[in-house]
């Protein structure tokens, strides 16, 4: 029997607010931090996130609160910020995260700057939590409305790892246990990006081939990247990675794909960006995939690509051109 009672999840956009319903569904008590004021009184006054998540009723148990402090009884806590903004938000609730608190980590992506990922991160700003990291093919919209989701649980500690999955777990919201952190996070990671790709090639209406064909290399990106790191192969290949990719590759409701729909019928960056809220994670990761990945010596032609072009380094047909014309080679090479 989990000891597990109270849950605090950090940051109410969209993902946040959907894991929240988990935790409270769950039947945790929730405590959900959000920084923006307007967020916190929609929540609290109409039991609704109308700025990231409109019209999905919560659960009316989640309690709401604008501070961190209001976490510091939680039994887990649960970090949902952008992933460029997972330093500064736990540097900010180290005050009040006691010694051995296991932190779930939800945010997908690679620091920039630094090239860390997120359990890197998380060991330099609350060096004595519990680290774990949830991952898997999950829209948050269809997560709150209470739609069957399946998702990676990854741990080293195991026991934690059971006790994490009995209190999160439900009839709708099924964790399967991992113990490779690395593998889990390089996934999440670079499905991201992955999905401006694919984006780009719809927008450009380059036909199911092309999709099919850069949801399969880029998940061979994904695998060399996650075992440079020191992941595992299997791991990449379950949820939390090929699992993530073909959702989030698959449909417009993806933001990062939404991004590289937009790129591909000719719009600028700024243009694709205008109006959205939420975080297209894959943008701001891109450029620190690429960088790990050379630094790493691993290939991943279509991370470079989308990376390029994000930068303005390179126009969408000329990344195109360059894909298709890379080297002939074995499809078991990069």
């Amino acid at each position: 029997m989990t000891q597990i009672r109270t849950a605090g999840v950090i940051g109410a956009g969209a993902w946040g607010t959907a894991l929240a319903q988990v935790c409270a569904r769950s039947g945790l008590k929730t405590t959900l931090q959000a920084r923006e004021p307007e967020v916190v009184e929609s929540i609290g006054t109409r039991g609704v996130n109308e700025a990231f998540l409109p019209g999905v009723r919560l659960d009316p148990a989640i309690e709401i609160t604008a501070e961190l402090s209001g976490l510091a009884h939680c039994d887990i806590v649960l970090a949902v910020p952008p992933a460029q903004h997972v330093r500064s938000t736990l540097t900010a609730f180290a005050p009040y995260a006691r010694p051995g608190l296991p932190v779930v980590l939800c945010s997908k992506g690679i620091e920039r700057g630094s090239l860390k990922l997120m359990t890197e991160v998380l060991a330099e700003t609350l060096p004595e939590a519990r680290a774990a990291v949830l991952s898997g093919p999950s829209f948050a919209g269809e997560v709150a409305r209470g739609l069957p989701t399946a998702v990676t649980l990854a741990c080293e500690d195991q026991t934690l790892a059971g006790e994490l999955a009995q209190a999160l777990a439900n009839s709708l919201f099924r964790p399967y246990l991992a113990d490779d952190l690395i593998g889990a996070e390089a996934g999440g990671a670079l499905k991201n990006v992955l999905a401006i790709a694919c984006g780009i090639s719809e927008g450009r209406g380059l036909g199911r081939s092309a999709h099919a064909a850069l949801i399969t290399r880029g998940f061979s990106e994904m695998t060399r990247f996650a075992v440079a790191l020191g992941g595992k192969a299997e791991t990449v290949a379950g949820l939390c990675g090929l699992g993530d990719l073909v959702l989030t590759c698959s449909s417009p409701q993806s933001r990062n794909m939404s991004v590289g729909l937009a790129l591909g019928q000719g719009q600028s960056l700024e243009q694709a960006l205008s109006g959205k809220r939420s975080v297209a994670e894959g943008v701001e990761s891109a450029p620190a995939v690429r960088d790990l990945a050379r630094r790493l010596g691993v290939e991943t032609p279509i991370c470079e690509g989308v990376a390029a072009i994000l930068s303005g380094e390179a126009g969408v047909d000329t990344v195109i051109e360059g894909l298709l014309n890379r080297p002939l080679k074995s499809e078991r090479e990069a």
